[in-house]
């Protein structure tokens, strides 16, 4: 399995807060430039990166009811969606803010069929897809687990979407999917379930 380290991710950016919300919305066209590999690791970072130790428990940067952490991100990388990248499926791991290269073939077609023939999916360079263990969350929390492993999905995607508003990437987070389609495509442990689609590229010119 191949293993890719990752650039460090910036924690002082040239956009504030602030701004990235007031021109967040969700832009579904891309231009054909590859996603170079800076961005790609401030993404994945921003998704679930580790930030900081306090009390000796680990903080990432979504936050997770009783640190259960339940979220496994992947990337997608469609055909000449990357310089860096070969097309394929990686994991993120964030104890080593790297990649591994789970799958070795370009697998965008079907992950577009999985997705609905959804236009988005199809003309992006890549897709982060946030899969979910219920079973971390659900043992700490029975009664409220499933609605905070989906409050956290939602944590991601908003902080990935700012990111993209900060660096000049466009997204619009994706939930129409067929659920098995997207496991097979993907070849997901049968413990991960899908949750969101996270299609990234660069803007179009006007």
């Amino acid at each position: 399995m191949t293993s890719i380290e990752l650039p460090d991710p910036e924690s002082d950016g040239s956009t504030s807060v602030e701004q990235a919300i007031a021109i967040r919305e969700s832009r579904r066209s891309f231009a054909r430039t590859p996603i170079d590999i800076d961005d790609v690791a401030q993404l994945l970072w921003a998704a679930q990166g580790r930030t900081h130790v306090r009390d000796g428990v680990e903080l990432r940067a979504a936050p997770s009811a009783g640190t259960t952490y339940p979220l496994t991100i992947f990337l997608e990388v469609a055909p000449n969606g990357s310089e860096e990248l070969e097309p394929g499926v990686y994991r993120y791991e964030q104890q080593r803010h790297a990649l591994e290269r789970d799958l070795e073939t370009a697998v965008h077609d079907d992950l577009t069929a999985a997705s609905l023939d959804q236009a988005v999916i199809a003309d992006a360079p890549m897709t982060i897809v946030v899969t979910a263990d219920y079973d971390r969350t659900q043992r700490q929390y029975p009664d409220h687990g499933e609605r905070y492993v989906h409050m956290e999905a939602g944590h991601v995607a908003e902080n990935v979407h700012l990111v993209c508003e900060a660096r000049g990437l466009n997204t619009c987070p994706v939930g129409a999917f067929t659920d098995t389609a997207v496991a097979t495509a993907l070849s997901l442990p049968a413990r991960l379930e899908a949750l969101y689609l996270l299609p990234v590229g660069h803007r179009p010119a006007q």
